[in-house]
């Protein structure tokens, strides 16, 4: 991508309502724009950075026999007064009234879809245990949106859910996808910052989980194990006093945003909508469920919060929207060319900065933007390139000839 037909600008000017680091890196940057309280438009660059996010979720949801479905947000009443949170979650939903006076609300969640469209399917034992996931907006209504991104009142989210014959399958399944979640965070690079957080687990069972990834940004207060790597959230750390895992009573306090949380849901959702299945022996059942979310968006803040400087943000290469951010510094663009035409035939994702703007604005803009490699082409470098890693002060100058070896070899 040529940056002088990128659909987006980037800005020096500091947004005083913002207040997150994530925000206002992000809208300076052109990766979001910022509609209303809580409502954020993903740009070109946002887009991408959220669609490798998306990919990675995906393969590893894929890898644990998730299948993908795409829900309606628009959901009907009747199914939420069957689980009867059409009025114990009022509060957070956005409903909407048509001039038939049918009343609907935008979801903030699908279990009261997901569950009446699984009956269709499961009938028997045989037709378990099934998992489905979605990539969808969700809605809603927080009164005092906040930190970005972070907290908004439409946001981007996966969502799966899990069928189950016994619990004993439930609890197998539940751990299979503990461990892709956490891989998912070592993909990410969050992997040294995010744990499995005890919580409460309000009407469904006594605990779900969380992953909080730490950062002062947080919302969250966490108490870390020193004694492993579990973490207990401070909404019921007075009612555990040990560590669940490996008993010890010794902790780290810490500030954390929740990028993820998965709860046993048994049966709190299956009865209400008849949701059963006939076992071997001829008995009608309930099905057990399971539900495991992920913010992508958040996700999206979460990743600048943690990695970013004075200077800008410093994307991991897994989810950078480009991988080399190729400036041209020189009077003409003959070697630039060159190079933006070698990469691109290479595979090498690139935002190439053909701007007529001053060397200073160009190399600001870079660090800002915080591709994983920056490569320089002006008159110092004469026959050579200055190839920089974001996340490194150093640069160094190759020669030109080996510049498609040099951003292909890993590591550098």
């Amino acid at each position: 991508m040529r940056q002088t037909q990128l659909f987006t600008k980037t800005s020096k000017q500091l947004n005083q309502e913002e207040t997150s680091a994530n925000a206002q890196l992000l809208v300076r940057g052109g990766y979001i724009d910022k509609l209303m309280a809580g409502v954020y438009t993903l740009l070109p660059l946002g887009r991408r950075v959220v669609d490798h996010i998306e990919q990675i979720i995906r393969e590893e949801m894929d890898a644990v026999a998730g299948q993908e479905v795409s829900m309606p947000a628009l959901q009907p009443k009747d199914n939420w007064v069957k689980t009867g949170r059409w009025d114990s979650m009022r509060d957070i939903l956005y409903t909407i009234k048509d001039e038939a006076g049918h009343e609907y609300t935008l979801g903030p969640t699908h279990e009261e879809i997901v569950v009446p469209l699984a009956k269709q399917f499961i009938q028997s034992y045989k037709d378990l245990p099934i998992s489905i996931y979605q990539f969808q907006s969700k809605f809603r209504k927080e009164l005092r949106p906040k930190s970005g991104i972070l907290r908004g009142r439409e946001f981007l989210m996966k969502d799966m859910y899990s069928f189950h014959a016994t619990v004993e399958d439930l609890d197998a399944y539940y751990e299979r996808v503990t461990a892709a979640y956490l891989r998912v965070f070592t993909r990410l690079g969050l992997q040294d910052v995010t744990y499995l957080t005890y919580a409460s687990g309000g009407v469904f069972s006594k605990y779900s989980h969380e992953f909080q990834t730490v950062t002062p940004a947080g919302e969250d207060t966490i108490y870390i194990c020193d004694g492993c790597r579990l973490a207990i959230n401070h909404e019921i750390r007075h009612e555990t006093p040990h560590c669940p895992s490996c008993g010890k009573d010794q902790f780290t306090t810490a500030k954390a945003i929740e990028v993820g949380n998965i709860f046993k849901l048994m049966t709190k959702f299956s009865e209400p909508f008849g949701l059963g299945f006939t076992d071997a022996s001829g008995a009608r059942l309930p099905v057990i469920m399971g539900c495991y979310g992920m913010g992508l968006t958040r996700l999206l803040g979460t990743i600048v919060e943690i990695d970013h400087d004075e200077k800008g943000i410093i994307w991991p290469e897994a989810v950078a929207p480009y991988r080399v951010h190729l400036l041209n510094l020189s009077k003409d663009s003959v070697q630039a060319d060159a190079a933006y035409a070698s990469l691109q035939a290479a595979g090498v994702s690139v935002l190439y900065d053909d701007r007529l703007v001053s060397p200073g604005v160009k190399l600001g803009d870079a660090d800002l933007l915080g591709l994983p490699q920056r490569v320089v082409i002006s008159q110092k470098t004469g026959t050579n390139v200055e190839v920089k890693l974001r996340s490194q002060p150093d640069s160094q100058l190759i020669p030109f000839d080996q510049l498609l070896a040099t951003l292909t070899t890993p590591n550098v």
